[in-house]
């Protein structure tokens, strides 16, 4: 059969997320004829449709509630506050809209050709297409890459129905604030949900298998984090083990057990229940076996330095490969993948790559933690400073949490920096950049810093690295 001009291409990426379409658009500009393959209905992949964006606007939206409610010692006087929920899931969707249609904008405006359908590999170089709106399409190029995100991670025996029992997709879209929402996992995705809902309203209980939230965060951080947490209502319940989920019918039940393996098994009722205790590569179903792609035993594409499959011209970039699961980890080796593949110099550093949790407080984090440093045995000084002793965030009422440096003793190169408190997810950036950089804790601390803003804070903890912060 032969192949229509339209259906050849010098670049297809398969997954239009923020990794699969920053790389299309990066390649279309380098000079590149590309095609991106997404079988939603709308690009953006899960963060746009039904992750980062989606989530971020409820939490914006419940912290205002709960601000307004709450703004009266600020001399304003607003009566009773009533949470109409439809009309703040409708300005959900407007975000999602919204960035799912720019992105639709940006690929037309590159020449980038959108293609709606399930995509699959039958050989190298080649790709067959089932079209959403019916019929198969057969497109090939010299370069393929695979960019389709992760799903959520299953709890065995478990079925998440999204209505009694849900993964983070129904917990975006209750049609009502649930009585008693339980929470199977501390980790990132469960407590921002968590913190959406207790703020609209709903009991919130989080379990968690771990003796500790936010497996992977440094331990002091996340222990001041669970303290806040624990202040605005949110009930925890450690080392516990899920044995089982049950939907009933205006309920559900959640059976539990110590994690240790001794005591009782306990049981929960809960309105809600909302599976979180992970995501895992979405890459079945592509075609891998059939044209060689290996996998390592957690289902990820192993790939080389420099995002090569063990298929020539088959490449694989964001949650399907090896590294945390994060847009903006993607979006850069879209982007470096994209610099390559036309021949430029380009590399993700994987050692400055932030992360957030953007509850409210939120939780923000670059490089390596305490832990880390001590298993690698790196000698470090710490530098801290509290938000209570900024100016900025006394007369915000964000005063819960602090900044934290970790600087190499014998250099004063940043090895890290970990900041718990108001904004935290942008004040992250200077930390990223000054790392980017190389930078020492010296280097932050002579640097000037407006005033009156939280950023202060970031400045008084490199001070403190030498032990002369100057408003503690």
């Amino acid at each position: 059969m032969s192949q229509n001009s339209e259906d050849r291409f010098d670049l297809i990426v398969i997954g239009a997320g923020p990794g699969g379409y920053v790389c299309a658009l990066r390649a279309a500009q380098l000079g590149m004829r590309v095609a991106c393959i997404d079988k939603r209905g709308a690009p953006g992949g899960t963060c746009l449709n039904v992750g980062c964006i989606p989530s971020k606007a409820l939490l914006h939206a419940s912290e205002v509630y709960d601000e307004t409610r709450h703004s009266a010692d600020m001399g304003i006087e607003v009566g009773k506050v009533k949470l109409d929920l439809e009309k703040m899931m409708a300005y959900k969707q407007r975000g999602v809209d919204g960035n799912t249609q720019g992105v639709t904008f940006l690929m037309k405006k590159n020449g980038v050709a959108e293609i709606l359908g399930a995509a699959r590999l039958t050989r190298p170089g080649a790709v067959d297409v089932a079209l959403l709106d019916g019929g198969t399409r057969t497109l090939s190029a010299d370069h393929i890459v695979l960019a389709t995100g992760s799903e959520v991670a299953p709890l065995p025996g478990v079925e998440i129905d999204e209505d009694r029992i849900v993964s983070s997709t129904g917990a975006l879209d209750f049609a009502s604030v649930p009585k008693h929402l339980v929470i199977v996992g501390a980790g990132i995705i469960g407590l921002e949900l968590g913190s959406v809902w207790r703020r609209l309203g709903a009991e919130v209980t989080v379990v968690e298998f771990l003796d500790r939230i936010t497996p992977g965060v440094d331990a002091e951080l996340a222990k001041n984090f669970q303290r806040v947490l624990k202040k605005q209502g949110i009930k925890f319940m450690l080392g516990q083990k899920v044995t089982g989920v049950k939907a009933l019918k205006a309920s559900a039940k959640v059976t539990l057990a110590p994690a240790s393996g001794e005591g009782e098994e306990t049981t929960l009722s809960a309105d809600r229940v909302l599976v979180a205790i992970g995501r895992r590569p979405h890459t079945d179903g592509l075609g891998l076996e059939a044209v060689g792609v290996a996998r390592d035993g957690h289902g990820r594409i192993e790939t080389d330095g420099h995002f090569k499959t063990s298929v020539a011209g088959i490449y694989a970039i964001g949650d399907v490969i090896t590294g945390p699961m994060l847009a903006h980890k993607a979006e850069d080796e879209g982007v470096a993948l994209a610099e390559m593949l036309a021949g430029q110099a380009a590399h993700v550093n994987y050692d400055v790559i932030p992360g957030v949790i953007y509850t409210a407080p939120e939780l923000a984090w670059v490089g390596r933690n305490e832990e880390e440093l001590k298993e690698a045995g790196i000698d470090y000084r710490v530098g801290k400073f509290p938000f209570t002793a900024n100016g900025r965030a006394k007369v915000n009422n964000t005063t819960d949490g602090f900044v934290k440096i970790l600087a190499d003793a014998a250099t004063d190169r940043v090895l890290g920096v970990h900041i718990l408190g108001a904004h935290a997810g942008d004040m992250i950036a200077e930390a990223a950049i000054a790392m980017e950089f190389s930078a020492s804790a010296e280097d932050i601390a002579r640097t000037c810093h407006a005033h009156p803003t939280l950023t202060e804070a970031v400045k008084e903890a490199a001070l403190a690295v030498e032990d002369r912060a100057l408003h503690m």
